[in-house]
C-alpha cells in the first residue's frame, strides 16, 4: 500500500481562559506567545509543513478569528487548502464532520484527515514523525486512529484510552475510554501500564469516519452536509451555512464515533507533549534557569526557585518566592501557587460575574485587525488614547465619526492619509487632525509596519461609531 499525503485539520476556534491573564475570550492562547516568537497555532502549522508527508492544511475556526488565523498562517508562509468558518459552537463532532465532507469533496472519500489542537505544545522530533507514520499506516489499513500519550504521571486533568490487542506495527486496538480520574484511580491506572492520556489528535480514514457518522449520528452527518453545501465564500474564509450547521446536536467526537465504533485503533505515543491547559503545564514545559524558573524576558528574580514569571508589557521583579506563578498582562496580574493553577477557572468566573470586572474576562487592551493591531494606551472623560499597527500593503476601512475626531502622529513608518477628498503622505513626527463626521482612511504604502499614536476626542468613543463606506476585508 503506497503512502499518502495527509490533510491536517486544525481546530482553531475554542475561547479558553485557563491561562488568564494572558488568555481571554477574545485572544485565546492558540493565538498567543507565550515563551517564543511564535504562538502554538503557527507551532502546530509548522509542524505540518513538511511537503512531502502533508497537504495544505484545513482550519476549522470561528468568525471572529478569521483575520488571526489567516494573519499568523501568512508570517509563517504556511499554505492553507481552506479556512471553514462555524457560525455557532457545536462540539467536535459537526466540526470534524464538515471538515472531513470538505476533504472528501476537495481530495477524496480515500484521502487521510489527521485532527490536531491548535494550542498544544509538542516535542516534534523523531518519535513524533514514528508516531505520525504509524497512525498513517494504521488509518490506511482501515482504523480510526487516535492518539494516546505515555503517562509521566497521575494526571487528573486528561482521559484515559486503555489498550486492547495489538495490531501490526505498533499500534493497539481501544479497549475502552476512561472520563478525567480523581487522585487515587489516575495512581491505579498508572499502575496498570495499561492506560494512555487522551490527546484528543487522531488519524481518519475520511471515508470510513464519515460512515460512521453518518451510522452513530445521522442528525450530525446532515447538518454538516447542508452547512458545507449552502456555505458562502468570503475573501478567503468559507462560512458555513448557520441554520443548518445549529440543527447539528452538540457532541464531541468522543461520545458520537469512537466510544461506538469497533474500528478504534490508539498509537501509544511516547514524545513529549501538553495542552498547556493550566499556568503550572506551561512551567513543565518551559526552559528553566538554574533555579528550576522559567522567565520571561520582561522579568528578573532572586532568591526565588521553581517559579514561572511572565509579563506581557511591565517588567516584573519577583524576591523570595517558590513554587508560584506571576503572570502580567497590559491591565491585570495573577499571583498563585503553581500547584493551584487549575483554580485560574475559579477566579475567571468570580471577575466575569461582576459588571465591573468582566471586561479583564473578555478582551485585551491589545485587540488584531485584519491590518494589524490596535492597543488602548489611556484613557478618561471624553478622550482616549492608543497605539495603532498598520501592517505593510493594508489600509482601514473608509470611514466616519458621528460622535468623535481624531488625532494621528506617526511614531514609524509612513502613512497614506485620505481625509475627505484630500490624499497625503505622512512620515515619522508628522502628525494630522481628522475632523469629526468627515470621511476618512488610513494606509500603509511602505515594507515596514507603520505605527502611530491616536488621540480621540468626543462625547462617545466605542467601536459602534464607526461608520465603513468601503472595506477591503467585507465589513461594510
Amino acid at each position: 500500500m503506497s503512502a499518502q499525503k495527509i490533510v491536517p485539520v486544525i481546530m482553531a476556534g475554542g475561547k479558553g481562559t485557563r491561562l488568564w491573564p494572558l488568555s481571554r475570550a477574545g485572544a485565546p492562547k492558540q493565538f498567543l506567545q507565550f515563551l517564543g516568537e511564535h504562538s502554538l497555532f503557527q507551532k502546530t502549522l509548522q509542524r505540518v509543513g513538511n511537503s512531502d508527508l502533508y497537504a495544505p492544511a484545513l482550519i476549522v475556526t470561528n468568525t471572529e478569528f478569521r483575520f488571526l488565523v489567516a494573519e499568523q498562517a501568512q508570517t509563517v508562509d504556511a499554505p492553507l487548502s481552506a479556512i471553514l468558518l462555524e457560525p455557532v459552537a457545536r462540539n467536535t463532532a459537526p466540526a470534524l464532520a464538515v471538515a472531513a465532507l470538505a476533504i472528501a469533496r476537495d481530495f477524496g472519500t480515500d484521502a487521510l484527515m489527521q485532527v490536531l489542537a491548535s494550542d498544544h505544545e509538542i516535542d516534534a522530533g523523531a518519535v513524533y514523525f514514528d508516531c505520525i507514520r504509524l497512525a498513517r499506516d494504521t488509518a490506511q489499513a482501515g482504523k480510526l486512529v487516535t492518539f494516546g500519550i505515555q503517562p509521566t504521571e497521575p494526571a487528573t486533568g486528561y482521559g484515559y484510552i486503555e489498550t486492547g490487542d495489538a495490531l501490526p506495527g505498533g499500534a493497539c486496538t481501544v479497549a475502552r475510554f476512561v472520563e478525567k480520574p480523581n487522585r487515587a484511580r489516575a495512581e491505579e491506572l498508572l499502575a496498570s501500564g495499561r492506560y494512555l492520556w487522551n490527546s484528543g489528535m487522531f488519524m481518519l480514514p475520511v471515508g470510513l469516519f464519515l460512515e460512521e457518522i453518518q451510522r452513530f449520528e445521522p442528525a450530525v452527518h446532515a447538518a454538516a452536509e447542508a452547512a458545507l453545501a449552502s456555505a458562502r465564500r468570503d475573501l478567503d474564509f468559507d462560512r458555513l451555512d448557520e441554520a443548518s450547521f445549529a440543527r447539528a446536536p452538540d457532541i464531541s467526537v468522543d461520545y458520537a464515533v469512537f466510544e461506538r465504533t469497533a474500528h478504534a485503533a490508539v498509537v501509544p505515543s511516547a514524545f513529549a507533549w501538553s495542552d498547556l491547559g493550566s499556568w503550572d503545564s506551561v512551567w513543565a514545559t518551559g526552559d528553566k534557569d538554574e533555579n528550576g524558573n522559567v522567565l520571561g524576558q520582561k522579568a528578573t528574580v532572586s532568591a526565588t526557585r521553581n517559579s514561572l514569571v511572565l509579563s506581557r508589557d511591565i517588567h516584573l521583579a519577583v524576591h523570595g518566592m517558590e513554587d508560584i506563578a506571576v503572570i502580567a498582562s497590559e491591565d491585570a496580574v495573577y499571583v498563585g501557587r503553581l500547584a493551584d493553577s487549575q483554580q485560574v477557572g475559579q477566579i475567571v468566573k468570580t471577575l466575569a460575574a461582576s459588571p465591573a470586572t468582566r471586561p479583564l474576562t473578555e478582551a485585551h487592551p491589545t485587540s488584531y485587525k485584519p491590518w494589524g493591531s490596535v492597543a488602548s494606551v489611556l484613557s478618561g472623560d471624553r478622550f482616549e488614547v492608543k497605539r495603532l499597527v498598520v501592517q505593510p500593503g493594508r489600509k482601514i476601512s473608509l470611514q466616519k465619526h458621528h460622535h468623535r475626531s481624531e488625532h494621528w502622529i506617526v511614531v514609524r513608518g509612513t502613512a497614506e492619509v485620505t481625509i475627505g477628498e484630500e490624499t497625503r503622505l505622512l512620515h515619522e513626527n508628522e502628525s494630522i487632525y481628522v475632523p469629526l463626521g468627515v470621511l476618512h482612511r488610513l494606509e500603509n504604502p511602505g515594507k515596514i509596519p507603520l505605527e502611530l499614536i491616536e488621540v480621540q476626542t468626543g462625547s462617545y468613543l466605542k467601536d459602534d461609531d464607526t461608520i465603513r463606506l468601503q472595506d477591503e476585508f467585507g465589513r461594510t
